[in-house]
């Protein structure tokens, strides 16, 4: 059994995240109206490389343990309870509105760094020459999405005047968050790591599952809030931001770090985890294609996705191969070409209405 100890860790962990998370979205509006930065733009960079500091951490201090596993692990599952638990807990409260660029150039380049990694780790390890091209990656990145800001507009001035500060009061609150988001991460971390142990759970599962799922928390309580405050484009951007940072920023510094004998990855990863992130990745454009909004439907429909996966990963612990088959063999026969078909058809559907409202009436 789970320890009184652990417990209280989690329960602790959970309630400062929650108010870190506040603290870190205050702040991080605040400083985009100081700029004139769009949010969009704020959310693709300043508060994903804030909440991927928990990641950040675990990964790299793994890396210097010696534990390659942990650290890919911890990015793997990371990117994947981003995008089907954060992005689809943010739908749930709200629907979001997506705009064009993350549709025209965000996803299809998290896309290609997702697949790029994917190629990279085959052979087993990632090298720490492939560790510095994801780190001038990041690099470029950075400067592409500071040089494009200006083609964003400006945020209207009718935003409610108590998310205005001055530079001094933003940074601060920029800073008192980030830290509130890496306490409550270790704290949850650590908790629910000691409760996996009682319980008898695999380190491999512990790293996919909780660890991922702990360091994730900010970008979980961070785009929930900013989902219950309005502010679809610091939610979604912080999403496809920190995915795209986990693996150019966390990885390369990884690989870097590993030097010559490079970051050993699990087969099982490549064959199993790196698909499915990449998999989960383009769902991500047909979702966002449909009237440019991510709907509360499609929200369930991701987290729905995400507990397939856990089940999966229990059942690969505990269970024998011939049941664990069985239920592989039902998700991809049955369950997700369904979805496909769902999701395309809702994508045709809603711009084929697009269309026919923008016909001029005398048509």
């Amino acid at each position: 059994m789970p320890t009184l100890p652990g417990v209280l860790e989690i329960i602790l962990g959970i309630l400062v995240l929650f108010g870190g998370g506040e603290l870190f979205v205050a702040g991080s509006v605040a400083l985009s109206l100081l700029l004139g930065i769009p949010q969009l733009v704020i959310g693709l960079t300043v508060v994903s490389l804030g909440t991927s500091a928990p990641e950040l951490f675990v990964s790299v201090l793994s890396t210097l343990q010696g534990d390659a596993d942990l650290a890919v692990s911890n990015v793997v599952g990371s990117n994947i309870f981003n995008i089907l638990v954060v992005l689809g807990a943010s739908a749930a409260v709200m629907p979001l509105r997506v705009k064009s660029r993350l549709v025209r150039r965000d996803v299809p380049l998290l896309l290609a760094v997702s697949m790029a990694v994917w190629g990279m780790a085959s052979a087993g390890r990632l090298t720490w020459q492939a560790g510095l091209a994801l780190l001038f990656a990041m690099v470029a990145n950075v400067v592409w999405e500071m040089r494009t800001a200006s083609e964003e507009p400006p945020e209207a001035d009718g935003d409610d005047p108590e998310e205005r500060a001055t530079p001094l009061v933003a940074a601060l609150k920029l800073a008192g968050g980030l830290g509130l988001l890496v306490l409550g991460s270790q704290l949850l971390v650590r908790g629910a790591t000691s409760a996996a142990v009682a319980l008898g759970v695999s380190q491999t599962v512990i790293g996919l599952t909780i660890v991922a799922a702990g360091t994730s928390m900010p970008e979980l309580v961070t785009s929930l809030v900013a989902a219950y405050r309005g502010q679809a484009d610091l939610a979604i951007g912080n999403v496809v931001g920190s995915n795209l940072l986990n693996q150019v920023v966390i990885l390369g510094l990884c690989g870097v770090l590993s030097g010559g004998r490079g970051l050993a990855v699990d087969p099982v990863m490549v064959s199993r985890d790196l698909p499915i992130m990449v998999a989960t990745t383009l769902a991500c454009l047909p979702i966002f294609w449909t009237n440019g909004v991510i709907t509360r439907l499609e929200g369930w429909i991701l987290i729905g996705l995400y507990g397939l996966y856990l089940l999966e990963q229990v059942l690969v612990a505990t269970s024998g191969g011939a049941v664990v088959d069985t239920f592989r063999f039902v998700v991809l026969v049955a369950l997700l070409p369904l979805l496909l078909v769902f999701l395309v058809w809702q994508a045709l559907r809603w711009r084929k209405l697009r269309r026919v409202m923008a016909m001029p009436a005398g048509d």
